[in-house]
């Protein structure tokens, strides 16, 4: 993964999205430790302090926990957690945005529907 470096979102939250993404695709599971603060610095090339508070985040969403002495480490329904957030933020987001311009270009809830339907099939054209 490449970070966007532009300023449009912060690094420590591309940080913590990256590492959210690493934890639905399988890449770290259940109680499995993961990057370090300075591992996750050297592998983005970012400032560890950034680093660190990307993992803070995913801290205090109960997503990652500390163990003393040992990292940090995924916790037991971190994958959970992270399907839960996604579905409530950024998908009725993006449901709500698609919802407004469907109504916007006066597109009826059943046209909605079957573009749905179709891009779920692999149906939709371009």
């Amino acid at each position: 993964m490449i970070l966007n470096m532009d300023g449009s979102k912060p690094i420590y939250l591309q940080i913590a999205e990256w590492l959210e993404r690493e934890i639905l695709n399988g890449n770290f599971g259940s109680e499995q430790k993961i990057y370090s603060q300075y591992q996750l610095a050297e592998l983005f090339t970012i400032n560890p302090a950034t680093a660190a508070k990307g993992l803070t985040l995913l801290v205090e969403e109960n997503i990652l926990y500390k163990k003393r002495g040992l990292g940090m480490f995924v916790s037991p329904n971190a994958k959970e957690i992270i399907i839960n957030k996604r579905k409530n933020q950024t998908l009725k987001k993006l449901v709500f945005e698609i919802v407004m311009e469907a109504e916007r270009l006066d597109v009826s809830k059943e046209e909605l529907i079957q573009m749905i339907k179709d891009v779920n099939t692999g149906e939709a054209g371009e």
